[in-house]
């Protein structure tokens, strides 16, 4: 599976493996992260679909990949999506 262009555009990569697509986000601050992690976490609960992360102070690491699949679905770069518009 391939990155669409919009996506690879922000920044998003491709896992060496191609199982996953990786971003790192960075905020002005720990409450923006924050915020921007409750937004995501609400729209991923509602697609039952959630994000690997790890956040320290304004950066939130980001890493998806669907595990009943072993890989690459629909559902990772449409919550990317969903978190371009979350950071925007």
């Amino acid at each position: 599976m391939t990155l669409p262009q919009d996506l690879e555009a922000g920044g998003w990569t491709l896992s060496e493996d191609g199982k996953a697509i990786t971003k790192t986000f960075k905020f002005k601050s720990f409450r923006e992260a924050m915020a921007f992690m409750l937004r995501v976490a609400f729209e991923a609960e509602a697609a039952d679909h959630h994000p690997e992360w790890l956040n320290v102070y304004n950066r939130v690491e980001v890493r998806l990949t669907t595990h009943d699949t072993g890989g690459l679905t629909d559902k990772d770069f449409a919550l990317a999506e969903q978190m371009e518009k979350a950071a925007g």
